[in-house]
């Protein structure tokens, strides 16, 4: 290899990584929502602001979920490889956390005030 080869591959190394960062800093903004959805259906949405436990109980079994200090955790479950409890605290726009024995999965996102329906007129 050149020089002039070298100088390159270390200027498209550098410049890689600094895309990488501005994406991993700028990229995930924090949510202000929490969707909890069970076998594909909606189970409930819960501000990411208020602290709250939720338990959710179906024919797989229970999860506690937990909304605490802006972030969500999955507090306890009857699942045998507890890897939900395990995930830690999500509180960034997309995040999830998943229990596949039970079907369960709580997702943070942002809630877009504009849209949401106050009420219906007829």
């Amino acid at each position: 290899m050149k020089r002039k080869d070298v100088i390159l591959t270390i200027c498209l190394l550098l410049a890689a990584g600094i895309f990488y960062l501005l994406i991993q800093i700028m990229g995930h903004t924090e949510g202000n929502q929490v969707i909890i959805t069970v076998n594909g259906h909606e189970y409930g949405r819960y501000p990411l602001s208020e602290n709250k436990e939720i338990n959710v109980e179906n024919e797989n079994g229970y999860n506690t979920v937990i909304i605490s200090n802006g972030k969500v955790h999955m507090k306890d479950a009857d699942c045998p490889d507890k890897y939900c409890v395990n995930q830690g605290e999500i509180n960034k726009n997309g995040q999830t956390l998943i229990c596949l024995p039970h079907k369960l999965s709580v997702e943070v996102s942002v809630s877009d005030k504009e849209n949401d329906i106050d009420a219906v007129v007829e």
